[in-house]
Order: C-alpha cells, then structure tokens, then sequence
C-alpha cells in the first residue's frame, strides 16, 4: 500500500460544554490537520494522487472552519466542536472528495497544540 500524507492549518475558536474546566470557556487553538490518503496501485502518473489536489481538497474543508467560532457552524450543532469531532468531519468531507473507487481516505490527525492530537480513520478500521 502506498500511503500520501499533507499537513494544513487552520485558527479556530471553540468552547466544549459539560466537560468541567477551562475548556468550557471560548477559546482558541491554532489547528494542524494531517489527511493521508492511499491506494494499493499508483495512477499511471506514478502518483497516489497528486499532492496540490489532495492539498485543495483539504483547503475547500477547513476553509469552512478557519477564523470561526466553531459552536455556530451547523455541522457542530448539537455536539462539541471537539478535535475528535473535527477529524471526523474532515474525513467525511475528503471522502466524498475521492472520486477514484481505489483511492481511500485512510487518516485524518487534528492537532490543538505541540502535544495534543487525536486521529480518525473512519468506520472499520482495525
């Protein structure tokens, strides 16, 4: 399996409820955000996929996040605007992106500061 990885970034605020502590109060972080993508055959240009358009693609998602307050977009409505809830909305918004049948999202990795970070990698992931 070949396996591609880009990283972007991204500044948001958020504020996560009925989680006792700090977290509860706005706040902002300045969000890395790592999307691998893979496939078991390269295309015929030796490629996974071509680094600019997973680029884009990852640009077109997290453009609907940068500089907001991430309790107010609808996609959040009804849940914490957590990493963990980031990820899985990047990864739902790549994969609908991936238009070849042998191309996968395999990973998404949101990163709230130097040394937190959580991961996703979609349903039936062993």
């Amino acid at each position: 399996m070949y396996e591609v990885t880009i990283k972007r970034t991204f500044s948001a605020a958020h504020s996560l409820k009925e989680i006792g502590g700090k977290c509860e109060k706005l706040h902002g972080h300045n969000f890395t955000v790592e999307v691998s993508v893979a496939t078991d055959q390269l295309n015929r240009e030796g490629l996974v996929v071509d680094f600019r358009v997973l680029k884009d693609w990852t640009d077109q998602a997290i453009k609907e996040l940068d500089h907001k307050y991430l309790n107010e977009i609808a996609v959040f409505q009804g849940m914490n605007p957590s990493s963990e809830n980031i990820a899985n909305y990047i990864f739902n918004r790549l994969s609908a992106k991936v238009a070849a049948p042998d191309i996968r999202v395999t990973r998404v990795t949101v990163w709230e500061s130097e040394t937190a970070k959580v991961s996703y990698t979609g349903p039936g992931h062993d």
